[in-house]
């Protein structure tokens, strides 16, 4: 979970396998580039099958029957420290960050918000220096610069301007998000990554439920179209997603998992055009181009340089 937004993230690479490396197999890079395949269907899936406008709901779906089938299946639970700061985590990767996620995914057109989401290893990278004492490489802040202006382009030279407000809960998605995976290298880890996402999706989704039933209440109906949404994003984007990307870390190398990751943005780009009518002018298109290419340039340098 620590990692996670590189769901949204953008937490951000589809790459020709001949720069993966021949030992690589390609069926570990195709099964792993799955999961941001599917992070990045999460948005049109919002929009075509859950109710309207129900970002706590759709957050609480998401998050608590994928968390509890994961700590179900890992059979440990937090000890010692690991409760408050599991609690600590959750509530920044999960039962803020979900929230957020899906009313910029009601708000926004998935490749613009994906785009933003790509902003988080940069974010990472500026949160690190005071948190975790680490000098951000130089190639980082010029992709910083670059991946900004690219999102700014893209938000600037709209047909019509993005909802703000949909922008604004992307950006502080994007931003709790790089926080708390910043904090969970502070911390590290006492058990397996899928484990630690369970967690964090079970404790959060137990915050979101309540919340849920307060502040929005259950829609009067769930249609089978309804029904169908949260079994996609709770199931395929959520609780397969994040099998297959952390099998994928474990498997991969780290530039290989960045720049599969990209794939987060392009899908939701592909998706949103094929499915929902969604278009990006000709100066959207360069923007969210420069953004993707500086990405993949700062994260592919960064890493060859260590």
């Amino acid at each position: 979970m620590t990692r996670k937004g590189r769901d949204m993230v953008a937490i951000t690479h589809p790459t020709p396998v001949a720069t993966l490396g021949a030992s690589i197999p390609l069926r570990d890079v195709m099964l792993t580039a799955l999961a941001p395949v599917a992070f990045g269907t999460v948005y049109a899936a919002t929009t075509l099958l859950l109710p309207p406008d129900r970002p706590l709901l759709a957050a609480a779906a998401r998050a608590l029957p994928a968390g509890l089938l994961l700590v179900a299946f890992a059979r440990t639970l937090p000890s010692g420290a690991w409760w408050w700061k599991s609690i600590v985590l959750s509530m920044l990767n999960i039962g803020a960050f979900f929230p957020l996620l899906f009313v910029a995914a009601y708000r926004l057109p998935g490749g613009l918000a994906a785009t933003i989401g790509a902003l988080q290893p940069l974010i990472v990278a500026a949160l690190a220096v005071p948190l975790l004492g680490l000098r951000t490489p130089r190639v980082v802040l010029v992709a910083a610069v670059a991946v900004a202006s690219g999102v700014t382009l893209m938000t600037a030279t709209a047909r019509t301007a993005p909802d703000p407000l949909g922008v604004a809960a992307m950006i502080g998605a994007t931003t709790l998000l790089a926080l708390g995976i910043v904090l969970g290298k502070k911390w590290g880890s006492p058990v397996p990554p899928l484990t630690m996402t369970g967690w964090q999706l079970a404790i959060g989704g137990l915050v979101l439920a309540p919340l849920m039933l307060v502040v929005e209440g259950m829609p009067p109906t769930l249609t089978t179209q309804n029904l169908l949404g949260f079994a996609y994003i709770g199931v395929i984007g959520t609780v397969l997603a994040y099998a297959l990307w952390f099998r994928g870390v474990q498997k991969l190398a780290p530039t290989s998992i960045s720049l599969l990751s990209t794939a987060n943005p392009l899908v939701a780009t592909l998706v949103g055009f094929l499915l929902l009518g969604q278009s990006l002018t000709p100066w959207q298109l360069t923007g969210f181009t420069i953004a993707l290419v500086a990405l993949v340039a700062s994260q592919a340098m960064n890493r060859t340089s260590k």
